[in-house]
This record gives C-alpha cells, sequence and structure tokens, in this order.
C-alpha cells in the first residue's frame, strides 16, 4: 500500500530545510549503497555529521511524528536516521530494493517501509520521478514539497534521471510494529471504517465494535 500525505512539512519549516541545505556539504551517495545498488546510484547526499545535518534532521524527525496518517497507517515502532539526498543534472538512481536491515547491530531497524519527503518544487526540475514496481505495475510519483509518499521498501523502485534543476529529498525508513503489509492495510481500512462510521452516526455500537476489533487486532499482530 502506498500513502501519499501532503504538507507534512509546513512552509516555514520547508523554507528552513531548503536555506541550510543551500550550504551544507554533499558528499558522494554511493557511499551508502550495497555493493549491487552501488552500481546504480549517483546522487549526493548531505553529511551527517555536518552542523546543518542535526537541525534539518530534527525538523523532519518532528514533522514525521506529528503526522497523524502517516503515524496511522505505518505503525512505527522504530526509524532510521534522516538521509538527506540531492539529484542534480544527470545525476538518477536505477533500480533498486532497499537494505533489508539498517543501522549497527545496538540500534538495527528492519525497513518494512520508506517514506520520501520531497523537498524540491517541482515545477523546479524536470525528471526525478519516484518509480515504485508494484504488482507488475510502475507508478511514477512527483509530489509537492513538503509532500511525503510512504511505500513498501521491499519494492524495486527508482529516481527517473533528472534533466533540468535540482531534485531534494529527505528520506526516513521505518520499522512497523506489524510486520505484514497486508496486515497494515486492513488496519488502515478499519481506521477509515471508523471515522466514516463516527461521521454518519456518531459513537454508535457499530463504530465501538469496529474500534475494538482493530484494537484488538493490533494486539494479536503487533510484534514488540
Amino acid at each position: 500500500m502506498i500513502h501519499c500525505v501532503p504538507a507534512v512539512l509546513g512552509p516555514d519549516e520547508l523554507a528552513t530545510i531548503q536555506s541550510k541545505l543551500q550550504s551544507a556539504p554533499f558528499v558522494d551517495g554511493a557511499g551508502t549503497a550495497g555493493w549491487s545498488a552501488r552500481e546504480v546510484k549517483r546522487n549526493l547526499q548531505v553529511t551527517p555529521g555536518a552542523p546543518e545535518y542535526e537541525q534539518i534532521a530534527r525538523v523532519v524527525r518532528e514533522a514525521f511524528m506529528r503526522s497523524g496518517e502517516l503515524q496511522t497507517a505505518l505503525l512505527p515502532a522504530m526509524a532510521t536516521s534522516v538521509l538527506f539526498n540531492r539529484y542534480g543534472q544527470g545525476m538518477e538512481y536505477g533500480p533498486h530494493v532497499d537494505t533489508p536491515v539498517m543501522g549497527s547491530m545496538s540500534n538495527a531497524v528492519r525497513s518494512d517501509i520508506a517514506i520520501t519527503i520531497f523537498l524540491s518544487d517541482p515545477r523546479s526540475y524536470d525528471g526525478g520521478e519516484l518509480t515504485v514496481f508494484m504488482n507488475g505495475i510502475a507508478s511514477q510519483f512527483k509530489l509537492e514539497a513538503g509532500a511525503a509518499i510512504a511505500y513498501p521498501a521491499n519494492t524495486l523502485h527508482h529516481v527517473t534521471p533528472v534533466t533540468r534543476g535540482v531534485r531534494d529529498a529527505a528520506i526516513i525508513w521505518v520499522q512497523s510494529q506489524i510486520r505484514d503489509p497486508a496486515k497494515r492495510e486492513v488496519l488502515w481500512d478499519l481506521e477509515n471504517a471508523k471515522h466514516l462510521t463516527f461521521k454518519r452516526e456518531g459513537k454508535s455500537p457499530a463504530f465501538d465494535l469496529i474500534s475494538k476489533s482493530r484494537a484488538n487486532l493490533i494486539r494479536m499482530w503487533a510484534e514488540t
């Protein structure tokens, strides 16, 4: 299941990040790719130890934590550090699958879900679409600055070549409390059913039954 969420970052947050990225040091992004993905990864990444990094990473983490839709849909248990990448003209990231477990032994994160938060105005660059392959279908995404897309990290995906301008983005990988994406989709559907039922009839017996069912499924399926 793919979630596109508008305005995860507010205008002031976006302006702060865009300003800091102007002076942030970038390094070759291939350094964080696996041996095969390294062959097709051509982008830049902000150096994690840079003074600008911690400030803008904190802004992104806080925005992710307060996004009700992302928290409800993904049910995060753990998340990686934020990665900031940049694609200039001629850069791309060919087809690849994300590393299944990220981080060190003491803070390993299973990458169930990848989140891309777009940081550049889509009209300021050509190309750079995030392409995700699911069930034999390729879907392309190029969202407004500040919007996020969350998609299963076990899918084959790539970023098409940028032919004009610069594409900046922030990336987070999430380990969900619910490992199985099909189960997460069931829980998301039940959450939507709760809201529809409440809007139609308030806190009715039907609403309470749906709420109980969703809560108990989380108890059955959650890995803690």
